[in-house]
């Protein structure tokens, strides 16, 4: 039986032990306890869920995150997201295929009793940093607070961040891993006695009275009634059409960071990557810890948009990144297999004649984010206090969203008279810093020095981050405290120079500086470098191939020391020997070697960039086809094409499709303003009436349904 667990990781470490048993197909398989039944089937190499009633289409993960049904399994008989519902001991799982027929259990119902009504002064939609930031404020305040969140741990997309966070390390625990960060706030919430935390608990709709229905456990349905509600419900992947989008193993690159660090299971062997901005870079990386090849990435703009420090980490690992291309076509039968790639002109439309071809069995699709806003609309529209946090507000990086909690926190309680002091108008300049995008990039200045031992900062962009300057024990870093945005700066000083401590490397979230000691060679130079993946894989004397900042070999040369630092678990200090007019150039290991396209020889016609065969809605499996010719009837009422296609009318409610039906509409000339667009409605999971009525029915076992 094939094991795709992850038994080996540098920053993940888990030792629990498949001990459930559950059968697929009637076939037994071992699962962890708490497991979602996707990733249980992940780890066993199960990638195919089910088929569309439709077109008998192959379904797969998509979102991992319970706001479609792409994953759709039948479990002891019922219809049930795999991404979202844990495996049970004998829980026995068949593939949906077709539209699921419900089955006749006998049941013995009883009287519905009065709903659950819980009366609190905020509740929090939402775990995740915004939230548990705001949360932590709240509670410090002795205001009574309700925090839910869907998933059956806190942290949201903390949780899957197994790198070091950029900002400010006073403000946000800059320095600090997301995993960390997600435990620290989650420790200090759950100290907060006027806190109650409602886990796998989930908001389902907000009514004109100013209750909110949760869906608690799953199995209760409560009425909340908040005086203020604060949404912080981060933020959904946008997605992209295009011939095979819809095939498995084409999935956002939130599902497959679930898998990987949350779960542990590695999902696939060979992976490619659209979008450059921070969420692919990242996933690029954290998908190169886990033992996965990445083939390459693609990113439509000029440049990646994300972090350069994240870009030249998978540029230092081999990864081969075409920038101003775009994804054309995934190739597969009942699993992608290949992805087609084309250069984009200054139109943003495909070359004829410029195509590539990767194998591939994932395509990760990190093209933006949009803010989860239903709740807060919603809120608005029926008049009940209501504020946002986070993504759910404003995208940005997660330590933006701390920050963004803590004021949105204090803004609620100063707005219920708790005696607290004004919020410095500082708070709102440090949350614009944290919230900026990438500022300029400078070439890198080359160091003349040969002597004496120095940390080299190939850190060339102006991010905001500061952990390197408010580490050094001589304050030898200067990062300018009234804008971190500022490139730091090493400042030698005769009298207290650098003792090689070696902790700005081991600090720094981009792995962007290096140590070169001079001290014992002139001719020589011993480089230290930061090492996050297997440090296993290096031993003393071993030949290893280095880098500069953006990937470019500079030849192979030994290692003389491999080492951690205390307090900086994860990242291994790897200490090597080279001559020394290249020691300052010196930034990385080569990783992984370089993916090569292969030879392609069909030459497709891309005239129009969304093609007409490509999914537009996945749940209803709509073709972009079917929409635009509507488009061109003079179809302006987005409502209209739903009747017509039942496009956007499948399990998430329009919140992948609708954008991209947009964005077909500007293709062909129509400004959005002349367009309606459809109500979008707030629930995300699926709930038995029974619940809704609080009708309790048990099976003959006792167990409510």
């Amino acid at each position: 039986m094939t094991d795709y667990r992850i038994n080996s990781h540098p920053i993940l470490h888990d030792n629990s032990l498949p001990t459930l048993t559950f059968y697929w197909n009637d076939q037994p398989f071992l699962a962890k306890p708490g497991e979602m039944i996707a990733s249980a089937l992940y780890a066993h190499g199960i990638r195919i869920f089910g088929h569309h009633p439709k077109d008998n289409a192959p379904q797969g993960i998509f979102c991992a995150n319970g706001q479609c049904a792409q994953c759709m399994v039948i479990a002891d008989g019922l219809p049930v997201k795999a991404c979202m519902t844990a495996v049970r001991s004998d829980m026995r799982i068949k593939p949906a295929d077709g539209l699921p027929v419900l089955p006749e259990v006998p049941m013995q119902a009883y009287a519905s009793a009065p709903l659950p009504e819980y009366t609190v002064e905020v509740l929090i939609i939402g775990g995740g940093p915004a939230g548990l930031s705001a949360a932590k404020e709240l509670g410090e305040q002795g205001v009574k607070v309700l925090l839910i969140d869907d998933k059956s741990k806190l942290g949201g997309k903390l949780v899957l961040q197994t790198h070091r966070f950029f900002g400010s390390k006073e403000a946000v625990f800059a320095g600090t891993r997301g995993i960390d960060i997600a435990k620290k706030l989650e420790e200090q919430v759950h100290a907060l006695p006027s806190v109650t935390v409602w886990l796998s608990s989930t908001a389902i709709g907000i009514f004109e009275d100013h209750s909110v229905g949760v869906l608690r456990e799953g199995s209760e349905y409560v009425l909340v009634h908040p005086q203020v509600l604060l949404v912080a419900t981060g933020a959904r992947e946008k997605s992209l059409a295009f011939p095979g989008n819809t095939l498995p193993g084409v999935y956002g690159a939130g599902a497959f960071q679930t898998l990987v660090n949350r779960d542990l299971v590695k999902p696939c062997q060979n992976l490619f990557i659209v979008g450059g901005g921070n969420v692919g870079l990242i996933a690029g990386y954290h998908a190169i810890q886990a033992g996965v090849h990445v083939a390459g990435l693609v990113e439509a703009a000029p440049q990646c948009g994300g972090y350069k420090v994240h870009q030249d980490k998978l540029a230092r690992s081999g990864v081969p990144i075409y920038t101003s291309h775009t994804v054309v076509e995934a190739l597969g039968v009942d699993h992608i297999e290949k992805v087609v790639i084309a250069q984009l002109d200054e139109q943003f439309q495909p070359i004829p004649g410029t195509e590539k071809i990767f194998s591939c069995d994932t395509l990760l699709i990190a093209v933006g984010l949009d803010p989860v806003n239903e709740f807060t609309r919603k809120a608005q529209e029926v008049g009940l206090p209501v504020y946002a946090a986070g993504d759910a507000h404003e995208i940005a990086e997660a330590s933006a969203a701390i920050f963004s909690g803590k004021i949105v926190g204090n803004q609620i309680a100063e707005r219920l008279g708790k005696p607290i002091e004004s919020i410095p108008q500082e708070w709102y300049r440090i949350e614009d810093i944290l919230k900026s995008k990438p500022g300029k990039t400078f070439a890198e200045v080359p160091y003349s020095e040969t002597k004496g031992v120095f940390p080299v900062l190939h850190c060339t962009q102006e991010i905001p981050c500061d952990p390197c300057a408010n580490i050094c024990p001589r304050n030898l870093i200067h990062v300018n405290p009234d804008d971190i945005r500022s490139l730091p700066r090493f400042l030698q000083d005769e009298q207290k120079g650098c003792t090689g401590c070696l902790r700005c490397v081991a600090v720094c979230p981009g792995l962007a500086i290096t140590l070169v000691d001079f001290r014992k060679s002139q001719e020589l130079a011993q480089v230290s470098l930061p090492y996050e993946l297997q440090p296993d894989n290096l031993k003393i004397g071993d030949l290893v191939e280095v880098s500069d900042t953006e990937g470019e070999t500079l030849g192979c040369f030994p290692v003389l020391k491999v080492r951690q630092l205390p307090s900086f678990s994860g990242t291994t200090i790897v200490t090597i020997e080279v001559p020394t007019e290249l020691a300052t150039q010196v930034a990385g290991l080569r990783l992984i070697a370089q993916s090569e396209p292969e030879p392609f020889d069909q030459v497709g016609e891309f005239s129009e960039h969304l093609d007409d065969e490509s999914y537009i809605c996945r749940c209803e499996r709509v073709k972009v086809g079917e929409i635009r010719s509507l488009i061109r009837m003079g179809v302006r009422d987005i409502n209209q094409i739903k009747a017509l296609t039942r496009a956007s009318m499948g399990s998430c409610g329009g919140k992948t499709c609708l954008s991209l039906i947009k964005r077909l509409y500007q293709a062909e000339g129509i400004p959005l303003s002349e367009v309606t667009e459809p109500p979008v409605r707030p629930v995300f999971v699926e709930v038995p009436l029974s619940v809704l009525a609080n009708i309790r029915l048990e099976d003959k076992e006792g167990e409510r349904r």
